[in-house]
């Protein structure tokens, strides 16, 4: 068991610029983690990094893997499998940023090689306030809404929409709805870029259960929100000002209007739970998650986000993209 963590970053772009500080925040708080380096292409970025967080700019990825015991890849997602799976070869951790890897196949030959060596895959709301406030609440859905809205952004457009950002929802319903998927429909256009910038589908489950999912990086507001219907209860999760409301069902014989908020002292049919209140806007998920895998390596505990969960999700959305491409030809 790894005792002490020597953590390199992969990747510093947007993301891997993020990751960085909160590395360094993390490696400050916890002895036992040390933030060692960093390696882009760009030797600018690489040593704006260095110099910003007081680690080595490393001149190759292979320099680099020589001198860690954990990574976190933030490059393109094109490229992930090649980084990964060298890593892998020297049985280094593995942080990789969603989507796993750009391709199906390539996610199933990590899988195969997977052995000795902890991978989490970066699905971040898994860590959001809005959803772990949930823990403790029983949830079986029979009917979900997601709608996940952006501005656009040139910087996410190497991949479709489905991959920057319905990935995420679609990871989140796989982790709820425990049952394979029936039928997909799915819609979708490109817009502003050469790829699909927004798109709709719709998910059946063999359990009953069904999944409407839209994802936009088109639009003028932000949105990130997933509505969950339920026997007897209605959850909303707010993603992007991380809060959660949940209605429940008491006494049906006392209930007028199941959708409504009643205050508990005037009415106790119904019960508004707001699991998250009090963790808004100091709470920082992407740190939640890397501290989460760090813990995972130092205490030998199973990850959070598997390299399988992230391959399924995955697969959904390459059966997405597909479906879209083949109604568009």
């Amino acid at each position: 068991m790894i005792k002490e963590i020597k953590a390199g970053i992969a990747g510093l772009g947007h993301l891997g610029s993020i990751h960085s500080r909160i590395l360094s925040e993390i490696s400050g708080e916890n002895k036992n983690i040390e933030f060692k380096g960093v390696y882009d292409i760009d030797s600018l970025k690489n040593n704006k990094i260095s110099e910003e967080f007081k680690v080595k700019a490393y001149n190759s990825l292979d320099e680099m893997l020589s001198d860690i015991n954990s990574l976190i890849i933030v490059t393109p997602t094109t490229t992930h499998f090649e980084i990964a799976n060298k890593a892998i070869e020297k049985k280094i951790n593995l942080f990789i940023e969603k989507p796993v890897t750009g391709s199906l196949d390539e996610a199933f030959k990590l899988l195969s090689k997977k052995d000795n060596v902890k991978i989490q895959i970066g699905h971040v709301e898994r860590f959001n306030p809005a959803f772990t406030g949930l823990k403790d609440f029983v949830i079986n859905p029979l009917f979900i809404e997601s709608h996940r809205l952006a501005q656009f952004n040139p910087r996410g457009t190497d991949v479709s929409v489905i991959q920057d950002l319905m990935i995420h929802d679609i990871d989140i319903i796989l982790s709820l709805v425990k049952s394979p998927i029936s039928v997909i429909n799915a819609n979708g256009v490109p817009i502003l870029s050469n790829d699909i910038d927004i798109a709709s589908a719709r998910l059946q489950f063999e359990n009953g259960c069904t999944a409407n999912i839209t994802a936009s990086r088109i639009s003028l507001k932000k949105m990130r929100k997933m509505r969950i219907f339920q026997k007897s209860a209605y959850i909303s999760i707010d993603f992007l000002n991380n809060k959660s409301e949940v209605y429940r069902l008491v006494d049906k014989s006392e209930v007028k209007s199941p959708l409504t908020a009643i205050p508990v002292s005037e009415d106790k049919s119904i019960i508004l739970d707001l699991p998250n209140e009090n963790s808004t806007k100091e709470f920082n998920p992407i740190k939640k998650e890397l501290e989460s895998f760090f813990n995972s390596i130092l205490s030998n505990e199973p990850v959070k986000v598997t390299l399988e969960e992230g391959k399924e999700a995955l697969e959904v959305a390459d059966k997405i993209i597909n479906i879209i491409q083949s109604n568009n030809k």
